[in-house]
């Protein structure tokens, strides 16, 4: 397995985070569309707002993962956070996604006092459900027809993991 180090995202990798999401794998993996454009990209990530933190995955200096995590501000769930992440199609499998879930829980259990992360993940993506259970989310639900994908329509898992520490 290579050395994969993680670090907040800056506007120099706008377009490794773009090379990213034009993978088949990462977008058919997220609500990502194919193509997309850099000027979409550019927007998303130079005007990040407060409450949501981003970080890329690197191996060898190159950005092979990219995790974006926003913190609820309804004052009723400010103790939740929700996330999305993508790996490069070249470099699935190799721990990026993996170092990308450990830098985010960490960040959100030991500084933000998230007692609860949440994700949508499609269901016959297996290999994430398998990442996100190793780092204790459990599944809560299905969500019937959540997206539409390559010509139909997929289901999701709703999935969470609470910080038991600080319940």
């Amino acid at each position: 397995m290579p050395h994969v180090s993680v670090r907040h995202s800056e506007t120099r990798d706008i377009e490794a985070i773009k090379a990213i999401y034009e993978c088949p794998n990462a977008y058919s993996g997220t609500l990502q569309l194919p193509n997309p454009s850099l000027k979409m990209w550019q927007e998303r990530l130079q005007n990040v707002p407060a409450n949501v933190y981003t970080y890329v995955a690197e191996v060898d200096g190159k950005v092979v993962g990219n995790l974006g995590v926003e913190l609820c501000v309804n004052p009723r769930r400010r103790h939740v956070a929700y996330f999305g992440m993508g790996v490069h199609d070249d470099f699935q499998g190799q721990g990026v996604g993996g170092a990308l879930l450990s830098t985010m829980i960490d960040l959100c259990d030991s500084w933000l006092n998230i007692k609860r992360i949440e994700l949508t993940v499609y269901v016959d993506n297996d290999s994430a459900i398998a990442l996100y259970k190793k780092f204790g989310f459990q599944i809560e639900g299905e969500l019937q027809n959540y997206a539409f994908r390559n010509g139909e329509y997929v289901n999701a898992y709703q999935m969470a993991r609470l910080n038991r520490t600080n319940i």
